[in-house]
């Protein structure tokens, strides 16, 4: 508000992340905005987590179009959707069915010494690595496998057992060849749904979004196949306050109704529900 030279006066209104994630976060967050919007006497609207990962990109980019595929990507969540009002309307067309791809990251940013958050402590070691120097495995990308289903727990045990066989490996090599491999199924996963629904607008969310592997292949293979690619800038793709504010702001101006005074929150909210009544 400081920064924006606004007061409380000029808010409309108070948005909340009522869920999905960790439930204490989560309890905080509803107990303090419940507190702030009735000492203000202003509406309360709870929304979910994943949408407000879309609708922050209208931040940079201005509205979204009518309708548009969306990878989030964290180390929560490996998401495709689509989305059609990021308001009322949003469709789960395939999930992690194990871990997250930033989890995945964490885990082999630790195997390496690298530290936490594992993210961008590989994305700047792969700076100097070969991405092809070891042929790491596409989790479910066989014929058979669900079509925007991922599974990164293989990939994971992969570079265990590697570097266990290979413990003078350089480090730069196996972290440019992971972050191969999982910037490689997202995009591609991400990209079929596209084809597949006839939408020709694609949006990357979550903090694996900022990746700049994930970023600039997504980026080639959308050009490649004429569809616009819309990315938030890395401070976006992290869980910030004003995703959460962008999907509150999207709420009123769409007349959506507030959340009332009996919001809870919602670990497992899915991602169906954009607001939580």
């Amino acid at each position: 508000l400081r920064e924006a030279h606004a007061g409380f006066a000029d808010v409309d209104a108070i948005a909340v992340t009522a869920g999905p994630g960790l439930v204490g976060a989560l309890v905080v967050g509803v107990a303090a905005a419940k507190a702030l919007a009735l000492s203000l006497g202003k509406p309360l609207y709870g929304v979910n987590h994943l949408s407000a990962h879309v609708a922050v990109d209208q931040l940079q980019h201005g509205p979204l179009p009518e309708g548009c595929i969306a990878l989030l990507a964290s180390g929560g969540h490996s998401s495709i959707l689509r989305v059609g009002d990021v308001t009322a309307d949003v469709e789960p067309l395939g999930a992690t069915i194990d871990d997250a791809a930033g989890e995945a990251f964490d885990k082999v940013a630790r195997m390496l010494g690298l530290g936490f958050p594992g993210g961008p402590a590989i994305d700047a070691a792969a700076r100097d690595g070969d991405r092809s120097a070891i042929a790491f495995p596409r989790g479910l990308t066989g014929p058979r496998d669900a079509l925007y289903d991922y599974s990164f727990s293989g990939l994971k045990t992969a570079v265990k057992r590697w570097l266990e066989a290979n413990p003078q490996a350089p480090v730069a090599d196996v972290a440019a060849s992971f972050q191969e491999a999982v910037a490689d199924v997202l995009s591609a996963k991400a990209l079929a749904a596209c084809r597949d629904t006839g939408v020709d607008t694609l949006i990357l969310g979550g903090g694996v979004a900022a990746n700049s592997r994930l970023r600039s292949l997504t980026e080639q293979r959308c050009e490649a196949a004429g569809i616009r690619l819309r990315v938030p800038r890395p401070a976006l793709c992290t869980d910030n306050g004003a995703m959460v504010a962008a999907l509150g702001a999207e709420m009123v101006a769409r007349g959506r109704p507030a959340s009332g005074w009996l919001l809870g929150a919602d670990s497992s909210l899915p991602v169906e529900e954009p607001l939580v009544g």
